[in-house]
C-alpha cells in the first residue's frame, strides 16, 4: 500500500478560539466546502458533527478534540477530478471554555499549524490569550480570522487593534472586509487586489471582481503596508523594492510563507462563517501559508538506551516514531488512541514498542475519523495522525516507536487540577462500575485525577473547574451508567514552607527478637527553580516540586536504605503538616545518618526520614498555599460599580477595566475558594446580562486569619 497524497500537499491544523467566537461553526464549513459532509450542521440546532457527544450537543460547546480527515483543493482550482491539485487536511477542532484546556493542550503538541478564529465584536478575549499562549509555547504557525463580522457592534480594524495590542504585533492584514454588520458581503484581498462575494444557497461559489470604488483607497494603503511587511523578511527583495521595484505575487508569497513558518508574521483573514463568507479563502491560506511536515525541524528526543538527543525527519523510509496525544473511549470499537506520526509508516496487525513504558504493543487496527465516523486504512505514513484500535498499555504523551531505533520524544506537560470533589456510588453495584468508569476517564484526561483519602477512604474527583467535573459526572452516568452522590467543590490547596530549617529523624525500636533501627540527618529549603538547560548532578532527583539531595558520604546509611529515606520524604510530603494538604516546592538534602549492622531495615529508616521531615517543616515557617483564578467579568456600565465592590469583597485585585463592545470588561485576581457558584451571584446581580470566565493563574499564600479557618475545618 502506497502513500496517497505526497507530504507536501498534507496540512495538519487546528481550529482554536475563545468560547463562542464560532470555532465549531468554522470546522462545520471546513467540513462542508472539502466535501466531507453534504449538509451543514449548526450548533444553535445541535446537529454538528465535530461536537458529536450528547453533553456538547446539549450545551453548544466543544469538550473534546475531534480530529477530522478531509481534502481540499483551491479556489480556481476547482477541477474534482484532478486529484494532483487536492490537499490533505488533518484538522482537530479543540474546546474553547477554559475548563478544558489541557484539549488545547495536547492538540498543540501535534499540530503543524493552526487557525486562530476571533469574534468580529469581542476581538481578543481572555481564552484567546491562554491558547496564543500554548501556540507560542509549541511555537505553532498562526493564520488568524476575524469571524462574526454581520454581527451588530462588529468591527475588524478594532478586533484586528486588540490582536496587535494583546497578542502579537507581527499580525498583518491579508483581507480588509467589504462592509460590517448587517452590510457584510465579502473580503478584499489586499495581496492580489481583488474583491471576493459569496453566493449560492451555502456560500459554495466564489466570485472574484473588481475592488469597489469606494475601497480603493484604503486597499491601495493597506497593499503597500503589506508588501513592505513581507519584503522585511528577505534581504534581496527589501533591496529590489527599495530601488522601486516590486516583487511578484509569487514571489511575495513564498516570502510570507516562510515567514509564517518562522512565526515572523501571522496573517489576518476576516468574515463570517454562520452567513458563509470568507472560509474557503482561509483554507486557501492554509494551503498557501500553513506548513507540511516537510517545513518543520525534525523531532526532537532522546534515545532511551544511551539518554544521547535523536531526531526523527519525516519521511516513510525512517524509523517509525508516534506521539499518542490522545485516549478516547468510543461506544463502537473500544479504546482509540490518537497518535500523529512523526517518522516511518506503521501497519494494522503490527506490533509497536512504547518506548516510555518499555513494553510491546500489538496495534489490531487503524482508523481515520471523519469526526463520529470512521474509515479503517491498512497503514498510515509520516506526517499523518490517525487513531489505533487494541493498545492496552499506551496512555496520553507516550511514544510509540521501533524497537530497534528507540526514541522518547518530549512529554505533553499539562497543568495541575485545582478543584477537587468527594463523590460516592449510590448503591453498591455502582461501586465496582464506578472504579472502571473513572479509571477510563482519567486515561482520557490527564487534568483528571482521582485519589483515595487515606482516612476516611472516600474517592476525590479533582480536575481544571466545576464544569470540568460537572462533565466527567454527567460522562460516568450516561456513557457508564453509574448513579453517584456528589460533594461539594472543594478547592486543591498546597502547602509549602519559606524558610530552611535542619532536623533529624531517629527510629529506634527495641521488641524481642529483632530490634528496628534508622538515623538520618536532613537539611530542608525552599526549591529554587534552576536556569533551562542547566545540568542535574547525578546525587539529585528533582522533579516539578520536589527535589532529594543523596550527600551521604562514606557509607554512614548504606546505599540501600537511601531510597526508603526518599520514599519516607515523599509519603510525609503528601500527607502534608498544618492542614493535611500535600506540600511542594521542597530540597532536602540528606547529609547524614547512621545505621546498626542487624537491626536497620528499610522501613526504619522510612519512618525516620518522615519524623525527620516533620520537625524540619515545623521550623522552616509552613504556610498554606491557594489557587489564585485570572477571572473576567463582562458587563452592561450601569453594573461596574455593584461588581468591582462585589469582587474587592472576595479578596480580589482589581488589575483593570476596557471598553468591549457597549459593555465593560473588568479584569481581576480572585482566589478560587471565593468563587464557587459565583455565576448565579453575577446573573442576580446584573439582570442576567453578565458574563464571566476564569482560568487558573498561580498559587499563593492564604493570609493568617483563612488559614486558620481552614486548619480548623480539617481537625
Amino acid at each position: 500500500m502506497n502513500r496517497d497524497y505526497p507530504l507536501e500537499k498534507v496540512r495538519n491544523f487546528g481550529i482554536i478560539a475563545h468560547i463562542d467566537a464560532g470555532k465549531t461553526t468554522t470546522s462545520e464549513r471546513v467540513l462542508f466546502y472539502t466535501g466531507s459532509q453534504h449538509k451543514i450542521g449548526e450548533v444553535h440546532e445541535g446537529e454538528t458533527t465535530t461536537d458529536w457527544m450528547e453533553q456538547e450537543r446539549e450545551r453548544g460547546i466543544t469538550i473534546t478534540a475531534a480530529a477530522i480527515t478531509c481534502f481540499w483543493s483551491k479556489t480556481g482550482e476547482k477541477d474534482k477530478k484532478d486529484a494532483a491539485k487536492k490537499y490533505r487536511f488533518n484538522i482537530i477542532d479543540t474546546p474553547g471554555h477554559i475548563d478544558f484546556t489541557a484539549e488545547v493542550k495536547r492538540s498543540m503538541r501535534v499540530l503543524d499549524g493552526a487557525i486562530v478564529v476571533f469574534d468580529g465584536v469581542a476581538g481578543v478575549e481572555p481564552q484567546s490569550e491562554t491558547n496564543w499562549r500554548y501556540a507560542d509555547e509549541a511555537k505553532v504557525p498562526r493564520v488568524c480570522f476575524i469571524n462574526k463580522l454581520d454581527r451588530t457592534g462588529a468591527s475588524f480594524e478594532r478586533s484586528y487593534a486588540s490582536i496587535l495590542d494583546r497578542l502579537s504585533p507581527k499580525a498583518v492584514r491579508m483581507q480588509i472586509p467589504i462592509g460590517e454588520e448587517g452590510a457584510h458581503e465579502g473580503a478584499i484581498d489586499l495581496l492580489t487586489m481583488k474583491a471576493y462575494t459569496f453566493s449560492g444557497n451555502m456560500g459554495e461559489e466564489v466570485i472574484e471582481s473588481e475592488i469597489p470604488e469606494a475601497l480603493l483607497e484604503d486597499a491601495k494603503k493597506y497593499h503597500g503596508e503589506l508588501v513592505e511587511r513581507i519584503v522585511e523578511n528577505d534581504d534581496a527583495a527589501m533591496n529590489a523594492y527599495l530601488e522601486g521595484k516590486e516583487p511578484s505575487l509569487e514571489e511575495l508569497k513564498a516570502i510570507l510563507r516562510a515567514a509564517v513558518i518562522r512565526n515572523e508574521v501571522f496573517p489576518v483573514y476576516c468574515g463570517s462563517a454562520l452567513k458563509n463568507k470568507g472560509v474557503q479563502l482561509v483554507l486557501d491560506a492554509v494551503v498557501d501559508y500553513l506548513p507540511s511536515p516537510l517545513d518543520l525541524p525534525p523531532a526532537t528526543g532522546k534515545n532511551p538506551k544511551t539518554g544521547d538527543p535523536a531526531e526523527r525527519h519525516a519521511a516513510d523510509d525512517e524509523p517509525f516514531c508516534a506521539l499518542a496525544f490522545k485516549l478516547q473511549t468510543d461506544p463502537f470499537v473500544g479504546a482509540l488512541t490518537f497518535f500523529r506520526v512523526y517518522s516511518g509508516t506503521l501497519s494494522a496487525g503490527s506490533y509497536v514498542f512504547n518506548s516510555t513504558t518499555g513494553s510491546r504493543e500489538r496495534v489490531g487496527r487503524i482508523v481515520r475519523l471523519q469526526a463520529d465516523k470512521r474509515e479503517e486504512v491498512g497503514k498510515v505514513f509520516a506526517g499523518e495522525i490517525a487513531a489505533a484500535v487494541g493498545l492496552k498499555d499506551t496512555k496520553t504523551s507516550h511514544t510509540l516507536c521501533d524497537e530497534a531505533n528507540p526514541i522518547i520524544l518530549e512529554e505533553i506537560k499539562f497543568p495541575e487540577p485545582v478543584v477537587s470533589l468527594r463523590i460516592e456510588p449510590k448503591t453498591k453495584a455502582d461501586q465496582e462500575k464506578m472504579g472502571i468508569a473513572l479509571r477510563k476517564l482519567s486515561d482520557e484526561d490527564p487534568t483528571f485525577r482521582v485519589t483515595t483519602d487515606e482516612e476516611t477512604n472516600e474517592t476525590i474527583i479533582s480536575g481544571m473547574g466545576e464544569l470540568h467535573l460537572e462533565i466527567l459526572v454527567d460522562r460516568m452516568k450516561r456513557e457508564f451508567n453509574v448513579e453517584a452522590n456528589v460533594g461539594k467543590p472543594q478547592v486543591a490547596y498546597r502547602e509549602t514552607i519559606l524558610g530552611s530549617s535542619d532536623a533529624e529523624g531517629k527510629y529506634i525500636k527495641q521488641t524481642g527478637g529483632r530490634g528496628q533501627y534508622g538515623h538520618v540527618k536532613i537539611k530542608m529549603k525552599k526549591l529554587e527553580p534552576i536556569e533551562e538547560g542547566a545540568k542535574i548532578p547525578k546525587n539529585v532527583t528533582r522533579e516539578d516540586h520536589f527535589e532529594f539531595i543523596n550527600n551521604i558520604k562514606g557509607g554512614v546509611v548504606p546505599q540501600e536504605y537511601i531510597p526508603a529515606v526518599e520514599k519516607g520524604v515523599r509519603e510525609a510530603m503528601a500527607r502534608g503538616l498544618l492542614a493535611g494538604f500535600p506540600m511542594v516546592d521542597v530540597s532536602i538534602d540528606l547529609y547524614d545518618g547512621s545505621y546498626h549492622d542487624v537491626d536497620s531495615s528499610e522501613i526504619a529508616f522510612k519512618i525516620a526520614a518522615s519524623m525527620a521531615f516533620q520537625d524540619a517543616a515545623q521550623k522552616a515557617k509552613p504556610v498554606i498555599l491557594e489557587p489564585i483564578m485570572r477571572v473576567e467579568v463582562i458587563v452592561p456600565e450601569q453594573f461596574m460599580g455593584d461588581i468591582t465592590g462585589n469582587l474587592s469583597g472576595k479578596r480580589g485585585q482589581i488589575e483593570g477595566m476596557e471598553d468591549r463592545g457597549m459593555n465593560k470588561a473588568v479584569h481581576a485576581k480572585v482566589p478560587l475558594s471565593e468563587m464557587f457558584g459565583y455565576t448565579t451571584i453575577l446573573r442576580s446581580m446584573t439582570e442576567g446580562r453578565g458574563s464571566m470566565t476564569m482560568e487558573f493563574d498561580h498559587y499563593d499564600i492564604v493570609p493568617t486569619n483563612v488559614a486558620q479557618e481552614i486548619i480548623a475545618s480539617r481537625k
